[in-house]
């Protein structure tokens, strides 16, 4: 019995988590479940996964979750401290991180100390910090079990070839619900259209990071980070059917690939129940319904997102937390309609050409250049 702290239970990843863990009473149990402010649904979550602990970030929400679980002897806890201090229980096996964007660093970074394997779901880790998690991880001893799909597919591609040098690995995207537009198209384009991606159902953020390519550029940050590649060892290549999850491509030329339907399900169960495949009921792929797969180059001028995550990979140092930090402010902003989607990648490059670039950072500078981002990139959209 793995017993499961769940990081952000009431987002989607977090809500299918859940999903797998009830597939799974045998195997796994819910140890600890944190939420921002969704409290209705955390206290539902909890009445019936019955944690040993929950937090909830917003501290406003602490007496409506604490009037409800103390009765059914459930610990409860409020505050920023709180979240990233939880993950030190002694009767957590493992911390999956649901959170969104930035929110996700330092309470995975007190996992890692506490030496607590990581089932990550929260790409902005690494993105912004990922030569620091990785190297607390090798100190510590501890996997990083990647979630994402692009990232678990190459996992799993991975499995039984770790001595085997990687001479490429590529991202599948499926170009999000603007694929093949123009710039002049895209001026127009309105929040509700961003929000309805073709294939995946997922939350707010990571669906408009989706439609302006940043996921996957953020996803090139994080397998530079996790599998030890160079930038110039990681290729993009839009898969409109999302299929094919990614690829990877041996010393040899020949290239594995993990396929299946858009299922988050999967690879959450994957990487809690690593090294075994658990049973599924999931539906199964059918290639009769897939009479072809189509690939193509992504469309990085008029996504422009996407190049300036290679550039900012490129560069290192503090600039992917700037870069993450401007495009939480411009997305956030943008789905409050006060800019336009074209303009998110504007506030990226003004805030990447004005906070200090730092070669080295440790983590107070991290903590710092995401404030001062932040702030920068809110003065520019005003």
């Amino acid at each position: 019995m793995k017993r499961v702290a769940i990081l952000g239970s009431t987002g989607s990843i977090g809500r299918q988590s859940l999903e797998v863990i009830s597939e799974n009473p045998d195997k796994f149990q819910v140890e600890v479940l944190t939420c921002n402010k969704n409290a209705p649904l955390l206290i539902s979550q909890s009445e019936k996964y019955r944690p040993n602990a929950v937090v909830v970030q917003d501290d406003q929400f602490y007496k409506e979750v604490h009037a409800a679980l103390d009765p059914l002897d459930i610990k409860v806890y409020s505050g920023e401290n709180a979240l990233v201090s939880i993950v030190e229980m002694d009767s957590i096996d493992i911390v999956l991180t649901a959170l969104v964007g930035y929110s996700g660093l330092l309470p995975t970074v007190n996992a890692i100390r506490a030496r607590k394997p990581i089932a990550l779901a929260n790409k902005e880790t690494m993105v912004v910090a990922g030569e620091m998690i990785t190297r607390l991880a090798r100190e510590n001893g501890i996997n990083i079990f990647p979630v994402d799909s692009e990232h678990s597919a190459i996992f799993q591609c991975l499995v039984g070839e770790f001595h085997n040098p990687i001479e490429k690995v590529i991202l599948t995207a499926s170009g999000g619900p603007f694929r093949g537009k123009s710039r002049d198209e895209l001026g127009s384009v309105t929040k509700k259209q961003a929000l309805d991606h073709p294939n995946w159902d997922m939350g707010a953020k990571i669906t408009i990071d989706s439609a302006t390519l940043m996921n996957k550029g953020l996803e090139v940050i994080e397998a530079k980070w996790l599998f030890g590649l160079e930038l110039s060892q990681i290729e993009v290549v839009v898969h409109p059917q999302s299929i094919i999850h990614s690829m990877v491509q041996f010393q040899d030329g020949s290239i594995k690939a993990q396929m299946g339907l858009p299922d988050m399900r999967l690879p959450i169960q994957y990487a809690l129940s690593y090294p075994e495949r658990f049973e599924t009921k999931f539906q199964r792929f059918d290639f009769r319904n897939y009479p072809s797969l189509t690939f193509e180059k992504p469309d990085t001028k008029t996504f422009r997102n996407l190049a300036l995550a290679f550039e900012v990979g490129k560069k290192g140092g503090n600039h992917p937390c700037i870069l993450n930090a401007a495009n939480e402010i411009a997305v956030r902003e943008f789905l409050k309609d006060q800019i336009g989607f074209l303009e998110i990648p504007d506030v990226i490059e003004k805030c990447l050409n004005k906070v200090s670039f730092i070669k080295n950072p440790e983590l107070e500078d991290f903590v710092n250049t995401d404030k001062e981002t932040r702030i920068i990139a809110k003065e520019y959209i005003n």
